[in-house]
């Protein structure tokens, strides 16, 4: 499995902050915009919260694990790669719904004094903030359930037998 690349979300974000801005600035000059929900930082926080506690829970366990402890509950690698990929899969999303919010907001920077607006720009700035929590407890748990490399792999030395 492949680790998650910094740059990669950090494309994504970009491209669609752009593409956001750009879309919104469209869809503004004919009257209306498209409005942020209220539940989209609350349900990037949720997603943030159970990566980090299913991190945390596994780190535990782990732990636990390799100082063996007395009736420690081992960890099931399969369950350790689906929550990896449900870590990397819900920062790949989050990068994508963080840069289209964080586009959006950008364009309603423009427009504080109307009051709806600035309600619509508080929730795009708490969404890319809970975007970037979603992020970070993602890599967390990629770095909490990663092997430890193979020897054979580090040294390049291939085994023929």
């Amino acid at each position: 499995m492949r680790e998650l690349r910094i740059r990669l979300l950090a494309g994504v974000f970009a491209v669609a902050g752009i593409l956001s801005w750009a879309g919104a600035r469209l869809w503004n000059s004919i009257g209306t915009l498209p409005s942020v929900p209220l539940a989209a930082p609350i349900v990037l926080a949720l997603i943030a919260v159970v990566l980090m506690a299913t991190a945390l829970s596994l780190r535990a366990r782990l732990k636990a694990q390799r100082e063996r402890v007395p009736e420690a509950k081992g960890v099931d690698p399969l369950m350790a790669a689906r929550a990896v990929v449900f870590g990397q899969a819900s920062a790949l999303v989050a990068a994508l719904v963080s840069g289209m919010y964080g586009g959006t907001g950008v364009l309603l920077l423009e427009s504080l004094d109307i009051p709806a607006r600035r309600d619509q720009a508080i929730y795009a700035g708490f969404s890319v903030l809970a975007g970037i929590a979603v992020i970070a407890a993602a890599i967390f748990l990629e770095r909490v359930c990663k092997l430890p490399e193979d020897d054979d792999r580090n040294t390049g030395a291939t085994s023929t037998a």
